[in-house]
C-alpha cells in the first residue's frame, strides 16, 4: 500500500496525486511510467510520472478522469492509500546535448512533458516549449514548464490564452522562419503527435513521440501494447514508450486504442450506478 501525500485538481477532469514510494522515486527517470492499481480488486493501468523526488521519496501522477479506474483515482485524497504501484517502467528519455530542442505537448501529455523538458534543459539544450489545450482552464503545468524554457509558447483552440490555434501552427511558423531545430519531442493526443511528425518529416527533423498504447502488465509479457514502428512490431512498455515519430503507424495505434471502448463504457456505468 502506498500513501497519498497530496491530492490536487489540475483541471475539472484531471487529478494530480503525490504518492510516497521511495524505492520508485529513487530509480525514476524522465519519460518513464508506472502501473497503478487503485484498489485491491481494481484495474491495473499505466500512468506517466509527472514528477518524482528521491529526496522526499515521492512520485507524482496525473490522470484524466474519463473511465472507471481514473474516476476511482479522482476520488482519492491525501491520507488514502493506493493498493499497488509497479515501476519505474519503460525506457527513459534519451538525453543528449542536441542543441535546439522543440518540445510540444497537449492535453494530459503536459504532465509527462514537464520532467522531460526539465531533463532536456539540465542536459544543456536550448529548450523551446509549446503547450496547448482546448481552452485556458484546461492548461496544465504552464508555470512549471515555463521555468525550464528558453522560449515558451501557449496555444488554445478557442483563443482564451496565447495563440488562437494549434501547437502545430507554432511549429510551422518556426520552420518557416528557418529556426534551427535539432530535435522535436511531442507528447499528447495521438492525432497531435501524428500531425507533428508529418510536419517535420519533409524537413528531416528528428522527431520523438511518447506513445500511449493500452497496457495490461507493463513488462512485455501480455503483448497488449503492440505498436508498429517502421513496419516492425514493438512493445510500447519495454521498447518505448518513446519512438521515432516518422516510423510510427499512428492509424494502427488509433484503431487498437479503441478496441475495448464498449467494455470500458459498461465498467464505467456499473461504477457510477454503484455509488
Amino acid at each position: 500500500m502506498y500513501e497519498i501525500v497530496k491530492s490536487e485538481k489540475l483541471t475539472p477532469d484531471v487529478i494530480k496525486l503525490e504518492i510516497r514510494a521511495p524505492n520508485i522515486a529513487r530509480k525514476a527517470k524522465a519519460g518513464q511510467f508506472i502501473m497503478v492499481t487503485p484498489t485491491e480488486h481494481g484495474e491495473r493501468i499505466p500512468l506517466t510520472m509527472a514528477d518524482f523526488s528521491p529526496e522526499n521519496g515521492t512520485v507524482t501522477i496525473a490522470a484524466l478522469e474519463v473511465g472507471k479506474t481514473t474516476k476511482e483515482l479522482g476520488k482519492m485524497k491525501a491520507g488514502d492509500k493506493v493498493f499497488s504501484l509497479v515501476g519505474p517502467l519503460g525506457l527513459p528519455t534519451h538525453l543528449n546535448q542536441y542543441g535546439n530542442v522543440v518540445s510540444i505537448g497537449g492535453g494530459i501529455g503536459l504532465a509527462l512533458m514537464y520532467p522531460v523538458v526539465r531533463a532536456f534543459k539540465q542536459s544543456g539544450n536550448h529548450t523551446i516549449n509549446i503547450i496547448g489545450a482546448r481552452n485556458e482552464k484546461l492548461l496544465m503545468y504552464e508555470k512549471e514548464i515555463n521555468t525550464v524554457s528558453d522560449e515558451f509558447f501557449v496555444c488554445t483552440d478557442d483563443g482564451s490564452k496565447g495563440h488562437h490555434g494549434f501547437v502545430s501552427d507554432i511549429l510551422k511558423k518556426l520552420i518557416a522562419e528557418n529556426k534551427k531545430i535539432d530535435l522535436v519531442y511531442a507528447v499528447g493526443p495521438i492525432i497531435m503527435m501524428k500531425v507533428i511528425a508529418n510536419i517535420t518529416k519533409p524537413f528531416n527533423i528528428p522527431t520523438v513521440v511518447s506513445l500511449n498504447p493500452i497496457m495490461v502488465d507493463g513488462t512485455g509479457m501480455c503483448g497488449s501494447c503492440r505498436v508498429i514502428i517502421g513496419g516492425e512490431t514493438k512493445f510500447g512498455c519495454v521498447d518505448g514508450p518513446e519512438f521515432d515519430g516518422h516510423k510510427v503507424d499512428f492509424d494502427n495505434l488509433t484503431a487498437r486504442n479503441k478496441r475495448y471502448i464498449p467494455e470500458e463504457q459498461i465498467s464505467l456505468k456499473r461504477f457510477q450506478e454503484a455509488k
